[in-house]
């Protein structure tokens, strides 16, 4: 039996790995391996892309009464916060590829058996604080301009958003708060779940690392960022369906991104 352990890796160190310097044409290209991923079998993939389309639509649902919909908008940017966790599986199944194994859809499903999963679950948890914190700094900042009062009704809702002094400046605010948290979630988890299911080194080393290849790399990952955002947009505007297609190749793509940034090392595990 595998020790139990979150912070740190199995041997109760903290590694370090080597960082590589890549650059945008790295960033495009991890992005067109995440594409080949996805077409290799994206019939392995339905289960695991439903998850954002209904989630996108559970969303839109739950916050249609009056009293939520100043969060409407929070909810639907901030989920592309804890984004990551949502390709982890992604992440397993461009590993097993990458080694020959067999990436069936139900290996994604199967990280149970990975020593690191108390780590995975740790810098998990990270992200559902951050996006909870997000969810409170935006209503905050909604009562700060417009009151507690909540809108009388959408239309109300828009025309106060779009129509006065109020809402533009909720919408600078907000989007300016909003890329603070952004940049945060990027830095800390652009490498830290692909590390963590390719080795076991605990969520400190995963988070570190990740943070690192950011300041080493900061105009390939501000890029990368860049894409994700304007993916998301794209995706979302059709009810999020298009969801289904960006999320599976962005969750590929930062797998071999990660392998680009990140100099290799002993694995965690390779059934």
């Amino acid at each position: 039996m595998t020790t139990f352990h979150v912070l740190s890796g199995a041997d109760a160190s903290v590694a370090h790995p080597g960082i590589k310097k890549i650059g945008v044409t790295d960033v495009f290209d991890a992005l067109r391996l995440g594409f080949d991923d996805f077409r290799e079998k994206p019939s392995h993939y339905v289960f695991l892309c439903l998850i954002y389309p209904i989630a996108g639509v559970v969303l839109i649902t739950w916050s249609a009464g009056a009293n939520m919909l100043p969060l409407l908008y929070p909810l639907v940017s901030g989920f592309a916060l804890i984004g990551p966790v949502a390709a982890i599986g992604l992440y397993e199944i461009s590993r097993r590829r990458e080694l020959g194994m067999d990436y069936s859809w139900p290996h994604a499903l199967r990280l149970h058996r990975s020593p690191a999963l108390p780590s995975i679950m740790a810098v998990a948890a990270m992200l559902f604080v951050v996006f909870i914190i997000w969810l409170l700094v935006a209503q905050a900042l909604y009562v700060q301009i417009f009151g507690a009062e909540p809108p009388d009704s959408i239309a109300a809702f828009w025309n106060g958003i779009i129509g006065t002094d109020q809402g533009w400046n909720l919408i600078l605010v907000g989007n300016a708060v909003g890329f603070v948290f952004a940049v945060i979630v990027l830095a800390t988890s652009v490498v830290s779940f692909p590390l963590l299911i390719d080795r076991d080194v605990g969520a400190v080393s995963a988070v570190e690392t990740s943070i690192r290849a950011t300041l080493v790399n900061p105009v390939p990952v501000a890029v990368w960022g860049f894409i994700i955002a304007a993916g998301l947009v794209i995706g979302s505007i059709p009810v999020f369906v298009g969801l289904a297609v960006i999320m599976p190749i962005f969750g590929h793509a930062t797998w071999h991104l990660y392998r680009k940034m990140v100099e290799p090392g002993p694995r965690a595990r390779s059934h």
